[in-house]
């Protein structure tokens, strides 16, 4: 079977069902595991990557005004990998390539493959679609016994952190210039690794919030983890940022308790990784918790002076 992927979760769960030899074609994105990096690229974003934060927001926000896709589909590529299935998603635009687009490329193809779009919203949905992945795939067995494993580990976890003497009041950003809370499948997340979310609602999309929202909440921990960037570059973004006074006055900056998390690893991504990422939360959350080394690593605390320079974010409405 050929496989294209144009998700890099997607990605994720093909290679980690032993199906790496048959992924033809894979994202710009698709870092994980390192050999998918190997595959020819099929989405090109129409964005700058490398733009700032509140940069990057407004090219975005251009394009989906004007109901343009933020991805191009390389179809003369797709039509010489000659897939017999294609792995998408129709979830989130900003994340791969819209619909519309991939039905233009595909009108191009002289032999129509099949097309498999993972929508999860929930833990439970990925650990679903890592089904449906096997299903597709002829590899039944092996998504059955992936996603049960998915399941207990992080049943596992929330059980040790049930244990925790309190649940602190967490505030997960995945966006720094506006501020975004994480949506979908983070609050379940947090909630299940001990933590009570202040903001994100379970299955519900991602939504922006002002800096008075944050000063309101107080929040003890805050989690810093925007969308496609690693935890370091994480952490910079968030010192760089030009806080006013009031941020110090929340509970988890005057406790230096601010944690870059590397999203594109184990949070924005809804992949096998998710479960390591109620790991990480569970321990930024309850510090006192034995881990792995790999999540030891994962989580970068940060300490950040204040600036008396209002952010672009205390002016932004929440919506």
């Amino acid at each position: 079977m050929r496989i294209c992927s144009l998700l890099p979760s997607a990605t994720e769960i093909l290679f980690a069902l032993g199906l790496g030899d048959s992924v033809e074609g894979v994202t710009h994105e698709c870092d994980f595991p390192p050999e998918a990096a190997k595959r020819p690229a099929l989405i090109h974003p129409r964005v700058d990557p490398q733009a700032r934060p509140a940069e990057l927001d407004r090219q975005v926000t251009e394009l989906v005004a004007r109901g343009e896709s933020i991805y191009a589909v390389d179809a003369d590529l797709l039509g010489s990998l000659s897939p017999d299935l294609i792995v998408t998603q129709d979830l989130c635009h900003v994340c791969a390539a819209s619909p519309d687009d991939l039905a233009t490329a595909l009108t191009r193809l002289p032999k129509k493959p099949k097309i498999l779009a993972l929508t999860p919203h929930s833990l439970a949905d990925v650990w679903d679609d890592i089904r449906r992945v096997g299903e597709a795939t002829h590899r039944r067995r092996e998504a059955q016994s992936l996603a049960i494993a998915l399941e207990q580990k992080v049943a596992g976890i929330e059980a040790r952190a049930a244990g925790a003497r309190a649940r602190p009041r967490v505030l997960c950003l995945e966006w720094l210039d506006p501020f975004y809370v994480g949506g979908h499948w983070v609050p379940e997340m947090i909630e299940r690794a001990g933590g009570i979310d202040l903001f994100g609602l379970p299955r519900k999309p991602t939504f922006r919030i002002s800096l008075q929202d944050v000063v309101e909440a107080v929040p003890d921990v805050i989690l810093v983890s925007p969308c496609g960037y690693s935890a370091e570059q994480a952490r910079n973004e968030y010192r760089n940022m030009p806080f006013p006074e009031q941020w110090s006055a929340t509970p988890a900056a005057r406790n230096n308790h601010v944690y870059a998390l590397e999203a594109n690893g184990y949070f924005s991504r809804p992949g096998p990784r998710l479960a390591t990422g109620v790991e990480i939360l569970a321990k930024a959350l309850h510090p006192m918790l034995a881990v792995s080394a790999e999540v030891e690593q994962a989580i970068l605390p940060v300490t950040v002076g204040v600036s008396s320079v209002p952010s672009t974010t205390a002016r932004a409405a929440s919506s």
